[in-house]
């Protein structure tokens, strides 16, 4: 089978993945809303940083996860690690349910966090894969809308049901249902989508990181900004997640009120990323960014002022436009400032750090509230928050796009131009070579070039080509280098050349 990369040229794989995903979120919603409540009525656990445990131990194992989806995806394939996530989630809502003590609890939301984080993950790479740099934000719009729309239908579903039938067990057979038909979902009807990431590597021209975890999280301004945000986006979230609840409960909210508050955070959010998706395609990056951490910080710091449920409602849809804005954006920056071979494992160095967030978060608000009260807690997230966005906009270059590891045709033009040293090399057939070649490019096959090396001139600058730049062409170069040469690859190749001629 040929394949084609683009959304609409894999519709049907895609669809079946955003279905898919959308099961992956419902396990989180399953939680959203009746925990503070579960772990009172259930446990007598009383103190924030308690309660918040849950999240915390989410948090870390979701982070650490991620991280390693990223690094394994290619080895063991994307389609395993996503079955894999599904088999870890099915015994955790009956966990729940018979847990006898807090620390199970504890356990179940460890092995929720590692199985979100093979599922989510591997959800992501796989419909990134698949589309193409063309409709990047747009997938991860589509992708973020099906799991937290999910999220939030189903936050509200589970705090109906425990307002109706109890808080436990019965809402927790929503998480029997998902994670089931989630696996046998993926085990029919889920292909591997490794092929579509080396048909895009053939004609890439972004640069190779040396180290993909640093630069991503330090070094590359572009990767490690975009990640600060995304820790900072997951830090308040995870206060949201614990704090918010608690906050509605204090001030008499009964479990189907706070579901709707908390429904609507992460319905607005995920209904929203339809449309910003989109928008991350065509509008600056940096600017949904800035504009995305800056709302959440000021929908924080209105908590501490406001009781009324409309207020409440309010916030809700402030926090979700605001995390709507940066949350595809986020995947699809990283995605367009990388190099696909590398692509994994950056996005799960991202993923790593950001669900990091909400483990950062679930301690510092928890102290906080402990130690000086819920709006203290809420103060000082915020404004971490708003502190975030002034970041990415000191920091954040206004062009999102990967280091070239080639150069482009226009500037070789122009030094040849000028009589500079430069030795086209096109490593083509000879067949090939002779069908169409740039003017003056010295012909050695790639498989010929390693015993004709010693013949070549070291003071010139090499640029080699193939036929449309990045397959042969990157080996070749790649190889000159380990020899001592400067040698660059053609953006586009022979192609791309011949174009320009015309």
């Amino acid at each position: 089978m040929e394949i084609k990369l683009g959304l609409k040229e894999n519709w049907k794989q895609f669809t079946l993945l955003v279905i898919v995903n959308a099961f992956v979120g419902g396990m989180i919603g399953m939680e959203r809303t009746i925990f503070p409540q579960f772990a009172g009525a259930e446990f007598g656990v009383a103190s924030k940083t308690a309660i918040l445990s849950f999240i915390t131990a989410f948090g870390i194992t979701k982070a650490i996860t991620n991280y390693y989806t990223g690094r394994l995806a290619n080895t063991f394939g994307r389609r395993n690690l996503l079955l894999f996530g599904w088999l870890l989630a099915i015994p955790i809502p009956f966990i729940l349910m018979y847990a006898p003590n807090w620390n199970w609890v504890i356990f179940a939301n460890m092995l929720l966090g590692i199985s979100q984080g093979l599922t989510w993950s591997s959800t992501v790479l796989m419909k990134i894969d698949l589309v193409g740099e063309k409709d990047r934000g747009l997938a991860m719009g589509l992708n973020e809308f099906a799991g937290y729309v999910s999220v939030g239908l189903i936050a509200f579903l589970s705090g109906y049901v425990a307002n109706k039938y109890g808080i436990t067990p019965y809402p927790f057979y929503i998480g029997v249902v998902i994670s089931i038909t989630g696996f046998l979902l993926t085990f029919f009807f889920v292909n591997d989508t490794r092929a579509f990431v080396k048909k895009e590597s053939i004609t890439a021209e972004a640069r190779q990181l040396k180290n993909v975890f640093i630069e991503t999280t330090f070094k590359n301004k572009t990767l490690s900004t975009i990640t600060q945000a995304g820790l900072v986006n997951n830090l308040n979230d995870g206060m949201i997640w614990g704090l918010l609840p608690i906050v509605l409960f204090s001030y008499h909210y009964n479990a189907h009120s706070i579901g709707i508050v908390a429904a609507i955070y992460p319905t607005v959010w995920g209904i929203g990323q339809l449309f910003t998706g989109k928008m991350s395609d065509v509008y600056s990056k940096k600017a949904m960014l800035f504009w995305g951490m800056f709302l959440q910080g000021v929908a924080i710091l209105l908590i501490p002022v406001s009781s009324t449920f409309y207020m409440m409602v309010t916030i809700s849809i402030i926090l979700g436009l605001g995390t709507a804005l940066v949350y595809p954006t986020f995947l699809s920056a990283i995605a367009a400032a990388t190099s696909p071979n590398q692509r994994a494992e950056s996005i799960g160095t991202f993923r790593l750090w950001r669900d990091l967030g909400y483990a950062f978060g679930a301690i510092i608000s928890g102290v906080t509230a402990d130690l000086f009260g819920i709006n203290a807690a809420l103060i000082l997230i915020g404004a971490i928050t708003i502190t975030s966005s002034l970041i990415i906009k000191l920091r954040l270059p206004v062009t999102i796009a990967a280091d070239k590891d080639c150069i482009e045709a226009e500037v070789v033009r122009l030094a040849l131009q000028e009589h500079r040293k430069i030795q086209l090399i096109d490593v083509r057939t000879k067949e090939e070579f002779d069908e169409a070649h740039i003017p003056n490019a010295l012909n050695i096959a790639l498989n010929d070039l390693k015993s004709r090396i010693a013949s070549l001139d070291k003071s010139c600058q090499f640029v080699t080509v193939c036929g449309k730049g990045g397959g042969r062409s990157t080996e070749a170069a790649n190889l000159l280098k380990e020899f001592g040469y400067n040698a660059i690859w053609l953006c586009g190749g022979t192609k791309k050349w011949m174009n320009l001629a015309d």
